[in-house]
């Protein structure tokens, strides 16, 4: 496993982050194994979510961890707030406070090494965000601040209160969900490609050292799931298979090469439970793909160069 220095902290991360979003219906005994493995293959950093399985994800997470206490030293655990699954977005120092205590208390820990806000919350006020990172912060539950899913604005508008940084903003990016790389290739353009949907992010927090986090790196689309071995993405696995047999890895550690081969260092959430596909996956650390081959898999997905 290769590792990186966030910017803007003093927290040495693993290059791949495992995503814990999916082990809510596991056993206590599968997610053991999961976290064993991720540690033994060098992976220090678990992501998770209040929401994620209503709690359940980080209450497992949390029971291993009681099980394993000599586990926390070894890892950085980032979790979010801010989502009321299907009523609402909030960012109010009430239900901050309350999500990170809980969030806490699930996951057996006195603090998380980072809090990311989930989603944007049309009702936030930021001058009220500033002062509820200030007590977690100084209160010692909390040692870093990011968001997920934010464009650049509402990052420079929480930025004008904010006595801390923001360190991440996490991301939807895969090879077919690639929105935030299309416009800049088709800049100045007539076709749909060129619209700039997300405000220029990828360029934003590459300025201001803000690394950015993929999710749902080999998914198509809610509808459609993953696209590995999918008829819909036929060319694409035709170019993902023939890497794959080169570095002799499977095709989602393909899929992660392609972003890790991006210059903007950025840090890909893996969401397998699979312990044995978690080992196969992180093989994307091992080789790097050339130049020709990530705009290879990109017009594989009939994406056009101008």
């Amino acid at each position: 496993m290769e590792y990186l220095t966030l910017p803007q902290t003093d927290l040495k991360v693993s290059k791949i982050a495992l995503g814990c979003m999916r082990i809510a219906d596991k056993s206590i005994e599968e997610v053991e194994e999961l976290i064993k493995t991720a540690l033994e293959s060098g992976i220090n950093f678990f992501d998770h979510a209040d929401i994620y399985g209503g709690g359940k994800s980080e209450e497992l997470f949390g029971e291993a961890l009681k099980r394993h206490p000599e586990y926390r030293k070894q890892m950085i655990i980032q979790t979010k707030c801010g989502i009321i699954p299907g009523k609402r977005y909030d960012f109010s120092k009430e239900h901050i406070l309350k999500c990170v205590n809980e969030s806490l208390e699930r996951l057996h820990t006195d603090y998380v090494d980072i809090l990311l806000l989930h989603r944007p919350d049309a009702l936030c006020d930021p001058q009220e965000v500033a002062e509820t990172f200030n007590e977690l912060y100084e209160a010692g539950k909390v040692h870093y601040f990011g968001v997920s899913n934010h464009t650049p604005l509402q990052i420079e508008l929480l930025k004008k209160y904010l006595k801390y940084p923001i360190i991440i903003n996490q991301l939807q990016l895969s090879i077919v969900h690639s929105v935030m790389i299309d416009s800049g290739l088709n800049m100045n353009m007539k076709e749909a490609f060129a619209q700039d949907k997300d405000g220029g992010v990828l360029d934003y927090c590459r300025l201001n050292d803000i690394t950015i986090q993929p999710w749902s790196s080999i998914q198509a689309s809610w509808a459609e799931g993953t696209f590995i071995d999918h008829p819909n993405y036929q060319k694409l696995n035709d170019v993902m298979q023939q890497l794959a047999h080169k570095y002799q890895v499977t095709k989602p550690a393909i899929a992660i090469a392609w972003l890790l081969r991006h210059p903007a260092h950025m840090q890909p959430i893996v969401g397998t439970t699979s312990s044995q596909h978690l080992k196969e996956t992180i093989k994307a650390c091992d080789f790097t793909l050339t130049r020709q081959e990530w705009y290879d898999l990109y017009l594989a997905n009939e994406k056009p160069l101008p």
